[in-house]
């Protein structure tokens, strides 16, 4: 079994140097990626690179470039959550494989209480990390004020809805998808069919793409009763409490709209242990377009799909962007990306 190099046996930069056949500070440019180099030079350094085997020092390449080469990606909600729901996995995905290609460390940091918040803001604020994307923000999270305190560039996933926001707050850049459209488009494919009695099972209220997808809701079905909207968490437990209720509520309702397609999936369990046939009884509709919830459901769930993987590439494509010194003003401040209808067996 091959042993790794020791630290005194790696090459150095002179190594580099005297392999290629040029100064030190000309292979520290080109492994830096500094400009100024010819590029018969850059070769011969490359070449040499490669040859001997040569990995930088990534902390003393930081103090020369102050660029870590590293991106926290904060999720505000708990291990058990981020690990049960595939919309994480997505989104996280579409920002591994962007980082990825730039050759950028992803960090993963979750939130769960006060705790967890000061720890996040004390690594934050420790030179760790170049940048954060941050999402699943609720709307009391004190994670914004910790990042701005920190200094770091950031980009949003999802439309941030700040309670007390000062104006550079407000201009944070976020991606998002169209969640109130995308909401009324499913509504109103519900009515199309002829139905009726149409509830709403939202997702957490404190956070503003479940209000978005409410406010769609209400768009589509603006004398909807309040006994037709219960309130879930974007779970599929969540989803199975809702749609108790509604039914015990209004027992002839003839439709769901649900705020994603784990409280859907849990809807549809629900309605099978209550004896109704979806959708001949109940209609139901989700929202996300999660292949592996919504094409494994019985019946399958005709949904709303946003692109989740391409939504975190964009936000890590834009903190890239403003990391690189390009800034904002080189491509849009924030993305709100369309959604479509897809229809499957459920509606």
């Amino acid at each position: 079994m091959t042993e790794e190099p020791s630290a005194a046996q790696r090459p150095t930069l002179e190594a580099v140097a005297a392999r290629a056949g040029v100064s030190r500070a000309t292979v520290s440019r080109v492994v830096n990626g500094g400009p100024g180099v010819r590029e018969e030079l850059a070769d011969k350094v490359r070449h040499a690179v490669d040859e001997l085997g040569y990995v930088p020092n990534h902390a003393a390449r930081s103090l020369v470039t102050r660029r870590h080469d590293a991106i926290a990606v904060v999720i505000a909600e708990s291990e058990t959550r981020v690990f049960a729901d595939p919309f994480f996995a997505l989104q996280l995905r579409g920002i591994s494989r962007e980082l990825t290609a730039h050759d950028v460390q992803l960090v993963l940091l979750l939130t769960e209480g006060r705790d967890d918040h000061e720890r996040v803001g004390r690594y934050l604020s420790g030179g760790h990390v170049d940048g954060a994307l941050v999402f699943s923000l609720h709307l009391d999270d004190p994670l914004p004020g910790i990042i701005r305190r920190a200094g770091l560039p950031t980009v949003f996933g999802g439309r941030p809805g700040w309670q007390d926001a000062d104006a550079g707050e407000r201009s944070a850049p976020y991606v998002d998808c169209d969640n109130r459209g995308g909401a009324r488009e499913a509504v109103r494919h519900l009515v199309g069919l002829g139905r009726r009695r149409i509830a709403h099972i939202t997702g957490a209220l404190d956070q503003t793409s479940a209000v978005d997808r409410l406010d769609g809701f209400r768009d589509a079905l603006a004398d909807a009763g309040p006994h037709l909207i219960e309130e879930g968490d974007f779970t599929f437990a969540g989803g199975e409490r809702a749609m108790r209720r509604l039914l015990d509520a209004e027992p002839e309702l003839d439709a769901v709209f649900a705020a994603n397609d784990l409280s859907a999936s849990g809807a549809l369990r629900v309605l099978r242990e209550r004896g109704r046939s979806v959708p001949d009884d109940v209609a139901v509709v989700g929202f996300d377009d999660m292949l592996l919830v919504a094409e494994q459901t019985e019946p399958p769930l005709t949904t709303v799909r946003q692109d989740i993987e391409e939504m975190g590439r964009l936000m890590a494509r834009m903190l890239l962007r403003d990391r690189s010194g390009e800034g904002l003003a080189a491509g849009p401040s924030s993305v709100v990306l369309p959604t479509a209808l897809v229809r499957r067996a459920s509606a």
